[in-house]
């Protein structure tokens, strides 16, 4: 069985890019010293807005008398793009062994949105009382960093000499490969096109994800298995391998199948990164967000409630709404905050001529 590497072919492996876990490390820079004898204790705690309410979602580790820590546990939490996640992170003197946070010092919060920290990967911010005045000293520092084995494996697959396994013909080969499960059984990750009416097939480049084939572990043994296709279901078994994936990116040599060898050439394997929506985030990539206006007179009179330019007199629209969903979240990964707004069919003043278009920027 010959192996090549290739470049993994275009488009994505999953649909999970949007989705994903991030690790958020927190230090703190010259906090308030609330102790009289010796220094702060400080320990922070994460906080998500959920209905309205501050949720706390964990704690790190305690930073015994330290005006400047850099917590070794790590925050951990589910990134939802298209949704606005708010996070509170707030600093603590521990006092006493208390659960409890009023039974502590507090020595500052701040709170952002998750997109915020992805987009800028890193920020340092003053930290706040919980009246949005400056704690008096005090800074804090988060860092983000996507938590996935976003690696893929690209492999090329060629037989030769393989068994003729019909009775007036030749074989009709494909592959099946396989990992352990937790049960100790084979589980099948991958099956193969069918080759037809050849003893040396050579089977279309294909790409999986490194965790589909051996749970992201290179030196896991991986099972591959040949057979010869039958319409009935009942298909010739040909032979059968095993191997590693550390392996088959190292491999020159030929695997032997049964009586018959598979040749190895080249590389066996091209293990690359299968880049996530949020590697292009953390990687710099910006959004922009461009608003368009239709002003004529097709949406209705501005005083029917029905009309989408309907002036209400709580201030919103079915325009303002839909504007505001979608600006939301795509302000956090614009760096200017700066969104052009076009508009026509207006008739604006002086003349008041309808206009063709207009480009202010709000």
């Amino acid at each position: 069985m010959a192996y090549t590497g290739t470049p993994s072919p275009a488009g994505p492996i999953g649909s999970q890019y949007c989705v994903c876990k991030v690790e958020l490390s927190v230090c703190g820079q010259n906090l308030l010293d609330r102790d009289v004898t010796s220094k702060s204790d400080p320990f922070c705690v994460l906080f998500m807005e959920v209905n309205g309410k501050w949720v706390e979602l964990d704690r790190t580790e305690t930073a015994v008398n330290n005006l400047n820590p850099a917590f070794s546990k790590k925050f951990v939490v589910d990134y939802h793009f298209e949704e606005v996640q708010k996070l509170k992170f707030a600093l603590f003197d521990q006092d006493k062994s208390s659960m409890q946070l009023y039974e502590h010092d507090f020595l500052g919060e701040f709170s952002c949105t998750l997109g915020t920290i992805v987009s800028s990967k890193k920020i340092t911010r003053t930290l706040l009382l919980g009246n949005g005045k400056p704690a008096g000293k005090g800074m804090i520092t988060i860092a983000a960093q996507e938590l996935s084995d976003n690696r893929v494996i690209t492999l090329s697959m060629a037989g030769r000499k393989l068994d003729k396994k019909d009775l007036f013909g030749k074989s009709d080969p494909f592959l099946e490969f396989y990992k352990p499960g937790d049960d100790g059984k084979w589980m099948l990750v991958h099956r193969t096109e069918v080759i037809k009416y050849t003893l040396d097939p050579v089977w279309k480049p294909f790409t999986v994800p490194l965790v589909s084939l051996c749970d992201g572990d290179v030196e896991k043994l991986i099972k591959v298995m040949c057979y010869d296709y039958d319409s009935d279901g009942g298909h010739d078994f040909i032979g059968e391998f095993q191997t590693s994936v550390a392996r088959m990116c190292e491999a020159q040599d030929d695997f032997p199948v049964s009586a018959i060898t598979f040749y190895g050439q080249n590389k066996a394997a091209t293990i690359t990164r299968d880049f996530s929506f949020l590697d292009y985030i953390l990687g710099g990539c910006q959004l922009m967000f461009t608003v368009g206006i239709d002003f004529t007179a097709s949406n209705g009179n501005p005083r029917d409630p029905s009309s989408l330019h309907y002036i209400n007199p709580m201030g919103t629209n079915e325009y303002l709404s839909a504007i505001w969903a979608v600006g939301q979240i795509i302000q956090d990964y614009d760096s200017d905050k700066m969104f052009p707004a076009l508009g026509f069919g207006a008739q604006l003043p002086p003349d008041w001529k309808v206009t063709r278009n207009s480009n202010p920027r709000v």
